[in-house]
């Protein structure tokens, strides 16, 4: 079946699903794009293996074929709002959100560069019309005792949506590669630093903790540091509920490694988002999605239903990314 096809498919079925509650609903997303790289040098960072001589010989057609991926799987979700990962810089995002495929969603970009020595940022995606940025900046994850550790950023963004002001931060933690999870509850606690300053605040702040945590719901790092709870009734002190958590525990991920499924990619909210009020924005219970349909999916093989992506053991696959995008919904 032809991705074009597959598309119109997904936008007419979204239309007859929403409909009625369009107006009343807003969906709030992640997703990590894997390597959204053009094919410019850039001397300031280690982009080597993503140009025409590289390892990967990352040539235009190949960022063409990357491109048609990313805005066919984003155009399919149409997210009001979605942060993504994994973009090397702003005009890897221009060249995206004004693709074919994604034009006509008006998406705008919040993007700053990141000191990651392989320049890979986190960035966010909204529609004007549904949410409207007042205020952002980026949040170092830096520590003094190893000044040399250099990571991602966490991307702040306040906005408002109707009249509420919803605060969201875009994530993407240390990776596990090397044994950093050290770094990653320096992230975590980072993190937990920016959420309590807002809660002094506004203690009824509407908080949207986005990302590729590289860690699952349990560990340490969103459990403890960050204190990311899977059940309301543990809401207290301030505490975080992980959408993600009971799809976490029902066995279902975002992404395989070494045969085992990790759900690293998570929407984390706050206490306040999870109350109802009338004419006020609120997550709809048990709206954390895994968006995995089959034509993102490796269709046979040891490694059937994990995520279809673009390289495989160093070899070239034409494909999507190593992540399966999430989303959650908003009444």
């Amino acid at each position: 079946m032809k991705l074009t096809y597959v598309y119109i498919v997904l936008q007419f079925v979204f239309i007859l699903n929403n409909a009625v509650v369009f107006a009343q609903q807003k969906t709030v997303g992640f997703y990590n794009l894997e390597n959204l790289f053009d094919t410019v040098d850039d001397k300031t960072i280690k982009d080597e293996e993503f140009l025409p001589n590289g390892k990967n010989e990352w040539n235009e057609e190949k960022y063409a074929n990357k491109l048609e991926k990313m805005s066919l799987v984003l155009a399919a979700m149409n997210l009001d709002v979605v942060g993504v990962s994994e973009v090397e810089n702003r005009k890897v995002l221009e060249d995206l959100v004004t693709h074919a495929n994604l034009k006509r969603l008006g998406y705008q970009i919040i993007h700053f560069d990141s000191p990651d020595r392989r320049g890979i940022d986190v960035a966010l995606l909204y529609k004007p019309r549904i949410f409207r940025p007042f205020s952002t900046g980026m949040i170092p994850v830096w520590t003094a005792e190893d000044p040399d550790f250099i990571t991602r950023d966490i991307l702040l963004v306040k906005g408002l949506v109707g009249n509420d002001t919803l605060t969201v931060f875009v994530n993407h933690w240390p990776s596990r590669r090397g044994g950093k999870e050290d770094k990653r509850l320096l992230a975590a606690r980072v993190l937990r630093s920016s959420v309590d300053s807002l809660f002094n605040l506004n203690p009824e702040a509407k908080i949207i903790c986005m990302g590729d945590f590289n860690d699952d719901p349990t560990n340490r790092s969103l459990k403890k540091e960050l204190r990311a709870v899977g059940k309301i009734e543990q809401l207290e002190n301030n505490a975080l509920y992980n959408t993600s958590f009971t799809t976490f525990k029902k066995g279902y991920g975002t992404g395989v490694y070494n045969g085992s499924w990790n759900l690293f990619d998570q929407l984390i909210v706050s206490k306040s988002l999870i109350k109802y009020q009338e004419n006020s924005l609120h997550y709809k219970l048990s709206s954390f999605t895994i968006f995995a349909p089959k034509w993102m999916q490796v269709q046979a093989g040891e490694h059937k239903g994990s995520p279809y992506r673009n390289f495989s053991y160093g070899v070239y696959q034409n494909g999507y990314s190593d992540h399966y995008p999430v989303y959650i919904i908003l009444n």
